[in-house]
């Protein structure tokens, strides 16, 4: 097991993602965020089922970074409720994993 996670959002325009992206990437809190354009998605909303066509965030950070990156991307986001979901990364590529820490802003 690494102490890497891959986050995944999502969010409502390309405009929007193009942002997220960028500002999570630039304040280092996460080495690499992929855009995935128009992923549809289907979810219960405030008692109704909404269907909506999103653009898909993965972003690749460590455990202690995550706190910040979940702050950061709620107060940036324009949803009330926005999707941020963290997995672990049990194992990968050592070079890939050795870029990523040198890119992210621990302290």
């Amino acid at each position: 097991m690494t102490d890497k996670l891959v986050v995944l959002a999502t969010c409502g325009s390309e405009e929007e993602a193009a942002r997220l992206a960028r500002m999570l990437v630039e304040e280092r809190r996460a080495a690499c965020v992929a855009v995935t354009p128009r992923v549809r998605s289907y979810y219960q909303w405030q008692g109704k089922l909404e269907e909506s066509e999103e653009w898909a965030l993965t972003a690749k950070t460590s455990r202690a970074l995550f706190p910040q990156l979940l702050e950061r991307l709620k107060s940036a986001h324009s949803y009330q409720v926005p999707e941020v979901l963290a997995l672990p990364v049990v194992d990968g590529n050592p070079d890939y994993l050795d870029w990523m820490q040198r890119e992210l802003k621990e302290e």
